[in-house]
């Protein structure tokens, strides 16, 4: 059996890393995206001392260079990709706490990163994508981008104001819809993932959940068969309101 390939964007650390450790376990041979060379190498490392296949891609997101340069590394490479996982966002310390406070240049940085950059990298990537037989991309949003969670009075985050980061992560949600529906009719399956309130550098390490816990949705969507859903919103224990 074919061995699969994965990337996994800003997988040096956190969540990303913990879901390239997942697709390593299950012999999935994984590229690690991240900016920093030296961060990337080190989880490159870590990984190998642990027994999985992998790879470091150096990759900034948000510039179309380095996102070209990446897709033609990985291309002559390994002739192909099966799995797309786009991790790597940002949340503004500059951000306000309420709407006025939030200037459209934080809101812009923020969506650079959380969905111009998927949008660039899934675009660099899909051709070789096509060349899979299971062509997979998971796109990691979160509960912050559900809309049914911002309007529900009962939700734990009804009273959440962010313009940015929430913003982004609704803007996501659609983002996937639209190549899930694009690729409705091929063996592609395109779904976002909610990986829940965890504990990394982007929130200082305030989550409730671990890094690992957070992976979860991501690694399980990443596998699925050909019988899986597609334009979907997941989370660990399933099906996640939009």
């Amino acid at each position: 059996m074919t061995t699969k390939i994965a990337l996994v964007t800003g997988a040096n650390k956190g969540i990303g890393l913990e879901i390239a450790r997942g697709l390593g376990k299950a012999g999935v041979t994984v590229l690690v995206g991240a900016r920093s060379p030296e961060r990337g190498e080190a989880a490159v490392a870590t990984l190998r001392e642990e027994g999985h296949e992998a790879a470091f891609v150096r990759i900034d997101v948000t510039d179309a260079a380095s996102v070209t340069a990446a897709a033609e590394q990985v291309e002559a490479a390994y002739g192909r990709l099966d799995i797309l996982v786009n991790n790597a966002a940002v949340i503004s310390r500059a951000e306000g706490w309420t709407p006025v406070e939030t200037t459209v240049e934080v809101v812009r940085e923020t969506f650079e990163t959380n969905v111009f950059g998927v949008v660039a990298v899934t675009r660099a990537f899909v051709p070789l994508l096509e060349r899979s037989g299971e062509p997979r991309i998971v796109n990691v949003s979160s509960e912050v981008g559900s809309f049914e969670a911002m309007t529900n009075p009962e939700s734990p985050f009804y009273m959440l104001k962010g313009v940015g980061y929430q913003a982004s992560k609704s803007a996501l949600n659609a983002v996937t819809l639209a190549y899930a529906k694009h690729f409705a009719e091929t063996p592609f399956k395109v779904n976002a993932v909610n990986p829940g309130y965890c504990a990394t550098d982007l929130n200082g390490n305030a989550g409730h959940r671990t890094p690992e816990e957070g992976s979860r949705a991501a690694i399980r969507m990443a596998l699925i068969g050909a019988d899986g859903p597609t334009g979907t919103f997941e989370s660990e224990e399933g099906p996640h309101s939009w």
